[in-house]
């Protein structure tokens, strides 16, 4: 995969792509970053990139012409059209789905503004996706192009050591992920499972299984609307409405 991130502040970047899994996912050369500053493709000799809304109003807009040059350059003459990716308050609300989406792609563009807002040519005319990390206000896109990013390249094969762990985290399965635990199995008094203990697999997942329900009626029982229940698990969903 390639990524390529448009920013005014690529410096924030460094620490991000240099460590931990997003640096040895482009050791394993499963992904490549770039981080331009779109400040270097203005046309006027101040090298601004920002100008005020017509009709008036608080704050500066970015404007078009920057973004534009800035994507193109970047599209290249690849056949295969990249997803452009806005980071806006006003986009739709990011989710794990949306991740696994973003993984099957080979080509990913962020835009990160600032100020009051874009230029709305930019939005209609080059961008794919519009995306908020959610219903909060931002200095900028940085931070959540970070997010995005974080959670798009661990799910590309071979990023992972554990090629279930994607599969099993929170959100994948559609419902929130169970309890760990790890030794000591007597801590301060406070004892793991004994089911986990057990040496019994078959138990150790069917109490994975319920804990993971539990878990998510406990805090997101929105998630089970969309969620399709197996016999067993509106079984142990039934048990654990009862239990609580």
């Amino acid at each position: 995969m390639k990524i390529d991130v448009l920013s005014l502040f690529p410096e924030m970047f460094e620490g991000v792509f240099g460590s931990s899994i997003l640096k040895k996912a482009a050791e394993k050369q499963a992904v490549s970053y770039n981080v331009t500053n779109f400040r270097d493709y203005a046309d006027n000799k101040h090298s601004t990139v920002d100008d005020y809304p017509y009709g008036g109003g608080a704050g500066m807009v970015l404007k078009a012409q920057p973004i534009f040059d800035a994507v193109e350059a970047l599209k290249g003459h690849v056949e295969q059209t990249p997803r452009v990716v806005l980071l806006c308050p006003q986009g739709v609300r990011y989710t794990q789905r949306k991740a696994e989406e973003f993984a099957k792609e080979d080509h990913l563009i962020f835009i990160c503004g600032h100020y009051e807002g874009y230029d709305e040519r930019i939005r209609e005319h080059i961008v794919t996706d519009e995306i908020s990390i959610g219903d909060f206000v931002l200095t900028g896109g940085e931070l959540g192009a970070m997010v995005i990013i974080d959670s798009v390249v661990r799910l590309l094969p071979g990023v992972l050591g554990n090629v279930d762990s994607p599969i099993l985290d929170s959100y994948s399965s559609g419902l929130l992920e169970h309890p760990h635990y790890t030794r000591p199995a007597d801590f301060r008094g406070m004892k793991v499972p004994d089911t986990l203990i057990s040496g019994n697999h078959k138990k150790i997942d069917e109490w994975r299984m319920k804990e993971s329900l539990r878990r998510t009626w406990n805090r997101r029982p929105d998630l089970l609307e969309s969620y399709e229940l197996s016999d067993v698990e509106k079984k142990l969903l039934s048990e654990i409405q009862k239990e609580d």
